[in-house]
């Protein structure tokens, strides 16, 4: 895994997305060479085009980004590539078309993009055959020992073969005797000393996930496996970096006190968040104008009752704030008064309603909440006081999320399919809980562009 600005990416997706972006340079050039050829002109030096250059990267790289295309999962499906490719680079001819007419001193022929996105088709196809058969390559893991063999470990386990499969498991080393729920685990004994049988099996790091450290955590010999450049990492931390999650089996006050992270968002970043949200907000106003009218349209003569629906939700540090949605249910949703957990295939949704949340439309109005600085276009979803109350009581550390503004989409929303049961709210906590800990505006970036993702492939949400 690579961190950059606090966010885990894995290694063989960062040197994809480096080959890919050689691969749209050289696309882009080739196609200028081609037309500057078809019109019997002398080829420029490429710096006279490194606008023209890095504009045609720079969006394609995005909108690849934004349609799913580094995910693991796709990536390492040759025929779900080829597809969402061609999804891609039509948005990407669409989306360059309005940045030449928006910006005329880019001097970009169409035919140039044309012929540049032609070329980038098998080239980016190529790439992806080329990952395929390297990715799950041992050279290319990293060798870990596990020091437990109870249910953390066993979570350390699934964690690492669920979630891209970057890591070799050596082996795992039974400490405690009661530990017994990895069979094939090796005693702690037979693999003395510690630093050889590191240095023997090319151990890259260990994992601790000892269920009770207590007199049983080898401190001497974890100090000489850090001293010989062996890495050293709780098992809170691995599910961390691997799963994009912080793992509420495993979390402890003292893990949140001593870990990089939860240290609130800087002044500077709230101030540059806001610019964002305010502008954006704005932008996205005046853009989805006539979508608004449709929906709005629709949903007041499809069914009775308002167009708008207000609802209290819990904002930040626990205020709370009423959001605004299209109104997706029937009038009588909840005519006992009592609150109900919102389901998949509900019926008191019309409609009209089932429509409007599949493609996220429902949602526009909170541009107005986000204007209003109740909430942010990034962050954890708001929930109603009346859950609130009772997940704070069921749920370790569930208020933590009113650290952050709410947002109207987020980390949990990109990562986890739609569900709305206890235990669907605990794993998205999860999720929220990474999103405040490694806060930073470029994860709110990635959010923002994958979120597209999101809207076209509701069944990418992994």
């Amino acid at each position: 895994m690579i961190r950059i600005f606090k966010h885990y990416i894995p290694k063989s997706l960062f040197y994809l997305g480096i080959l890919e972006c050689l691969i749209l340079l050289a696309a882009i050039w080739a196609g200028l060479s081609f037309r500057f050829y078809q019109a019997d002109l002398d080829m420029p030096a490429i710096s006279t085009y490194a606008v023209e250059v890095m504009a045609y990267v720079f969006v394609v790289y995005i909108v690849l980004l934004a349609t799913g295309l580094y995910q693991l999962d796709a990536c390492r499906e040759l025929k779900v590539t080829g597809i969402r490719l061609i999804t891609s680079l039509g948005l990407s001819f669409l989306i360059l078309s309005v940045v030449l007419y928006m910006l005329p001193e880019i001097d970009l022929w169409r035919s140039v993009i044309v012929y540049a996105l032609v070329l980038t088709y098998p080239g980016l196809l190529f790439s992806r055959y080329i990952f395929t058969h390297i990715v799950d390559l041992k050279g290319l893991k990293r060798r870990v020992l596990v020091l437990g063999a109870g249910e953390r470990a066993a979570m350390v386990r699934t964690c690492g073969q669920n979630n891209g499969g970057t890591v070799e498991f050596i082996d795992f080393l039974r400490i405690n005797k009661s530990e017994d729920v990895i069979s094939d685990a090796v005693p702690f004994k037979d693999a003395q000393p510690l630093k050889d049988y590191v240095t023997e099996h090319a151990v890259q790091e260990i994992v601790v996930a000892i269920e009770e450290r207590r007199k049983a955590l080898p401190i001497r010999e974890l100090l000489d496996c850090k001293m010989e450049g062996c890495s050293i990492c709780d098992a809170t931390t691995f599910i961390e970096r691997q799963s994009g999650t912080v793992s509420l089996h495993n979390l402890s006050p003292s893990w949140m006190i001593f870990s990089d992270g939860f240290g609130g968002v800087r002044e500077v970043d709230l101030v540059l968040k806001r610019l964002f949200d305010v502008s954006a907000s704005l932008l996205l106003l005046i853009a989805s104008m006539p979508i608004l009218i449709l929906a709005a349209i629709a949903v007041k003569t499809t069914s009775k009752g308002p167009v708008l629906y207000r609802q209290e939700r819990v904002g930040l540090n626990g205020k709370p704030f009423n959001v605004l949605k299209f109104r997706s249910m029937t009038v009588d949703a909840e005519a006992d008064g009592v609150p109900k957990w919102a389901a998949k295939n509900d019926v008191r949704v019309t409609a009209v309603g089932r429509i409007i949340r599949a493609t996220r439309i429902d949602e526009i109005p909170q541009i107005f909440n986000v204007l209003g600085g109740a909430m942010s276009f990034v962050g954890p979803r708001p929930e109603r006081p009346f859950f609130v109350e009772q997940l704070e009581e069921k749920i370790p550390f569930y208020g933590e999320r009113h650290r952050v503004k709410p947002g109207i989409t987020g980390w949990a929303q990109l990562n986890y399919p739609y569900g709305a049961s206890e235990e669907d709210t605990k794993r998205k906590l999860e999720y929220d809980l990474y999103y405040i800990k490694n806060y930073s505006l470029f994860l709110d970036f990635l959010i923002l562009i994958q979120t597209v993702r999101v809207v076209l492939w509701p069944d990418g949400v992994r």
